[in-house]
């Protein structure tokens, strides 16, 4: 699967070619004479948080000195911070398969439609869908009837097969090459028939990516039916919830089970809040952190003296504050120009 639109980001952020970069950067050299420069590129860690109070309010207008960042249980120094500003950058990943004689591929194609109301004009988006593979449907586009168009034109699915794990990984893979801040809306039952990649594989993959996953399970209220009647493997629906939950927990991101179609304006609405009201904090690892290991992370907000940030609600009641930030994150290596 290659998104075309990978280098066409990279063109537009860099605003030149990368031969045209080169170029440039000759000609400099050959006007200057034979003066150069060493720049060390130092890693950072990029961690995207969103806080909200414990009855789910966001909570904005927070600055640097109210965040604490730790590392495998040691506090960093905070390089840069900002709230996020930049549209959304988003790809639906559907399971649009013959499981359940198509009725579950015609859900989800329906549920997808439905998110595009929620997107802004800026925005970006792409459609893939997955079978026994993924098939890129819409290239990343600000253009929402385009989307829709792609919705529209799916056939019929021609594989009774839904390779979860392997859609994941590669739509990751190809995400990695887009700068900035991404996410994925994965709109899946949560069954995984034969991937090649392996749950665990998936997991680890998860440790070493900046993409944000947000799961909505479209299958929540059939398997509950099917449960009651005695005519399912309601275990087996619970850990395919409980992966569901970790893909989003590990990459900072929710998972969602409804049952009814009237649920999904403010789960929507959730995805797209959630990402713009995020606040973007890095920081740099020490060498002696730089091992290529993964590394725990936790995001705290805290007060004036310190200590865990309380806020009053509307009625005037002190509320705890919960940070959603990935989980932790995968070193660098120390260079040998270090």
């Amino acid at each position: 699967m290659v998104l075309l639109f990978l280098y066409c980001f990279a063109v537009a952020v860099s605003g030149s070619s990368p031969q045209r970069a080169n170029e440039s950067q000759a000609s400099t050299g050959a006007r200057q004479g034979t003066q150069y420069s060493l720049a060390v590129e130092v890693p950072l860690v990029v961690v995207d948080a969103l806080v909200t109070d414990e009855d789910g309010t966001v909570l904005s207008g927070l600055k640097r000195e109210n965040f604490r960042i730790l590392d495998d249980g040691k506090p960093q120094v905070i390089r840069d911070f900002a709230p996020t500003t930049a549209p959304i950058t988003i790809v639906i990943l559907m399971e649009y398969s013959g499981i359940a004689y198509d009725y579950f591929a015609y859900k989800a194609a329906y549920w997808a439609t439905g998110f595009l109301d929620h997107l802004e004009q800026d925005d970006w988006v792409a459609l893939v869908t997955y079978d026994i593979k993924p098939t890129v449907r819409a290239d990343f586009t600000k253009s929402k009837p385009a989307i829709e168009q792609a919705l529209r034109e799916l056939s019929y699915p021609e594989f009774r097969e839904a390779n979860m794990f392997d859609a994941i990984a590669e739509t990751l893979d190809q995400l990695a090459e887009v700068k900035g801040k991404k996410s994925i809306l994965l709109i899946t039952t949560g069954g995984d028939t034969f991937s090649r990649t392996t749950l665990d594989e998936l997991y680890t993959k998860l440790k070493d990516t900046d993409v944000t996953i947000f799961s909505i399970a479209i299958a929540e209220q059939e398997y509950l039916m099917a449960e009651m009647r005695g005519g399912g493997s309601y275990i087996e629906y619970l850990q395919m919830k409980n992966q569901l939950q970790t893909f989003a927990s590990r990459t900072g991101g929710f998972a969602w089970f409804p049952r009814f179609e009237g649920e999904l304006p403010d789960l929507f609405r959730s995805v797209g809040g959630t990402l713009r009201n995020q606040y973007a904090i890095s920081f740099s690892p020490s060498k002696e952190s730089r091992d290529g290991q993964y590394h725990k992370l936790k995001v705290e907000v805290i007060g004036v003296d310190g200590r865990q940030l309380r806020v009053k609600n509307e009625k005037g009641k002190y509320r705890k504050v919960t940070v959603y930030a990935r989980e932790g994150y995968v070193a660098p290596t120390v260079s040998t120009q270090d």
